[in-house]
């Protein structure tokens, strides 16, 4: 199935690419990349806001910014280089949250046309209609329900493909910029999360097996010189960042940090079916099984390929019929819900999908492979423990893997073949928009249906402008506002679940985390908070806010109390929030829903 299409010849010169159409191809790729990225935005992204996640990542790029060291100053059980990743959000121009949704879905759109790139070894200037189109809808079902916002899984997916295509494009190539730029940026991808640390051990093996960098091995001074200078770009994150821990003293606590959370293992999407066979028989599961059958018959019609004939080549295109009408049937029926498996299920279609290329092709399908591993690395997770924000690309290759097993058919005439890619990208285009869009309206992430969402955030502060949400949550947003207003402080802790505060309201937090969520108090972290409620108490200057509203019931758009009383319970995960109430001198106060500790600057 030729998906990229090449434009119809119109004369003897057009073998020669000229620079310049070059030029305009890649500024159309670039034009759509970045108009898909806006659109999202403007039409998905911007509407639902939850004061939880939707803001961890920035506040604690808010707190680097201003010169605080990762877990010295910041308790994280992650390391913090999406911290340093998202400092960017603070430098392009435009409202802090909406600009900072426009760039994590241009990275969920770069990373996915970086991996279709690798796994059809096209370059993005030769791309036809069909590739486009399907490389675009692909991006759309990446980010299916998921909130647009800045987030560290994303951040990793980003660095992992883009590090490899450079990387590739490198190699190939014989040029040293991209090769190490490709390194540099995949060195950086286990600094975001954890469960991407096979990435530099990947491109380690990468870059000593590539036949490229083998011949001389051993040999020559120059080669020697070149591998250090390689292996320097791949741990110039890991310097740079190990640096300024250890500078500041916190290398001790880094590891403790890092080690003391609850590891994920991928057990849930492994045991799929392992687990119990018999859910091979039962949707969803069952399309795996509809899918390694008509994978089975197109592997042993690459064995008989030559036998088969026209009539094989024939019964194989029909067999990837079946099987595109499988992943398309696997998405559908997911209904874009981590509990239908569906994203699951599309990992262990591409893993039959590897196979059946490798049977057919006798060539072992290396990019299709890292995809694969890159699937997995991204359901390490506590909350999303399955590939959801891989899911286009996760079907998108099991595709491209089959299509590449075919048996060889006559091509039709190229117009025929640039119409039918055209129609084919434009098809996949408007249905995973129209699905995703469809679905967001219908209830955004933990928030309420699009025409509920009448609150403007931006009429709250200019950092939020365009972003809605229900009536509940803007009340208790402009609730903040106004606490921190009437009572004025040069040090604001707003607890526990409301980490978007600090960067929306330019707030300098006190207390090393800024989400005290049960999951990410490792380490020392309550002595820590304690020790810093100490500091406050000595100090003066602060206002500690502690909310009486639960999240879930922000999600339903209230009840959001104008008032509340000084006795009101707050809400507390593992009793830490009531502890600081306790430990804090200042005087009590309230401020809509929030109870609040204050002592003026003396």
């Amino acid at each position: 199935m030729d998906v990229a299409s090449p434009p119809v010849s119109t004369g003897p010169d057009t073998a020669v690419v000229r620079p310049s159409r070059t030029v305009l191809r890649l500024s159309l790729h670039a034009a759509w990349a970045l108009a898909l990225a806006v659109g999202t935005e403007l039409r998905v992204g911007r509407f639902g806001f939850h004061p939880s996640d939707q803001g961890f990542i920035l506040a604690q790029a808010w707190r680097v910014l201003h010169g605080e060291v990762p877990h010295s100053d910041i308790i994280s059980a992650r390391p913090l280089g999406s911290a340093y990743l998202h400092v960017v959000d603070f430098v392009v121009p435009g409202p802090l949250f909406f600009v900072s949704s426009v760039l994590s879905m241009l990275e969920i759109i770069l990373a996915t046309i970086a991996f279709a790139v690798l796994v059809t070894r096209r370059r993005v200037r030769d791309w036809g209609p069909g590739l486009t189109g399907l490389t675009a809808a692909a991006a759309l079902l990446n980010l299916n329900a998921f909130p647009l916002m800045a987030w560290h899984t994303i951040d990793g997916i980003f660095l992992t493909a883009c590090g490899a295509w450079a990387l590739d494009s490198g190699l190939r190539n014989g040029k040293a910029w991209p090769r190490r730029l490709g390194l540099v940026l995949l060195g950086a991808a286990v600094f975001v999360k954890q469960s991407f640390a096979p990435v530099p051990l990947i491109a380690l093996c990468w870059l000593l097996l590539h036949p490229s960098l083998r011949d001389g091995a051993f040999r020559t001074g120059r080669w020697w010189a070149r591998m250090a200078w390689d292996l320097l770009a791949l741990g110039a994150f890991l310097l740079f960042y190990l640096g300024i821990v250890t500078f500041d003293g916190g290398l001790g606590a880094m590891a403790v940090q890092l080690t003391g959370g609850l590891p994920a293992y991928g057990e849930r999407l492994l045991g799929l079916w392992l687990e119990d066979p018999g859910t091979l028989l039962r949707p969803p599961v069952r399309g795996l099984t509809f899918f390694a059958i008509a994978g089975l018959l197109l592997a042993l019609l690459g064995f008989f390929r030559d036998r088969a004939g026209f009539a094989g080549a024939v019964l194989a295109r029909l067999l990837l019929l079946a099987g595109v009408a499988v992943v398309v049937g696997t998405v559908v029926d997911g209904h874009f819900t981590g509990a239908s498996r569906w994203a699951d299920v599309l990992w262990w279609i591409l893993g039959v999908a590897l196979l059946v290329n490798w049977a057919a092709t006798r060539r072992f399908p290396k990019m299709g492979t890292l995809v694969f591993a890159t699937g997995f690395m991204t359901s390490l997770s506590w909350g999303n423990d399955t590939p959801t924000l891989f899911t286009g690309t996760l079907a998108l290759t099991a595709v491209l893997e089959l299509s590449d097993a075919l048996p060889p058919l006559p091509e039709p005439p190229p117009r025929i073949r640039l119409a039918g890619a055209a129609a084919m990208g434009l098809v996949a285009v408007l249905a995973s928009g129209w699905a995703v869009v469809a679905h967001h309206d219908e209830a955004a992430y933990l928030d309420m249906a699009r025409e509920k969402l009448t609150g403007d955030l931006g009429t709250v502060t200019p950092s939020m402008r365009g972003i809605r949400t229900n009536p509940g949550t803007f009340t208790y947003v402009s609730q903040i506002q106004d606490c921190v207003t009437r009572f004025p402080a040069g040090r604001t802790a707003v607890l526990p679940d409301n980490p978007f505060a600090y960067p929306a309201f330019g707030l300098r937090n006190p207390f090393p985390l800024e989400w005290p969520l049960p999951l990410e108090i490792v380490a020392d972290a309550p002595q820590r908070m304690l020790a810093a409620a100490d500091g406050l108490n000595r100090d003066g200057d602060y206002l500690v806010l502690f909310q009486t509203v639960s999240m879930p019931t922000l999600a339903k758009g209230g009840p959001v109390p104008a008032e509340v009383t000084r006795d009101t319970p707050i809400f507390d995960y593992l009793g830490l929030e009531n502890a600081l109430r306790s430990r804090l001198t200042g005087q009590t106060v309230t401020c809509g829903s929030f109870i609040g500790k204050w002592m003026p600057r003396p």
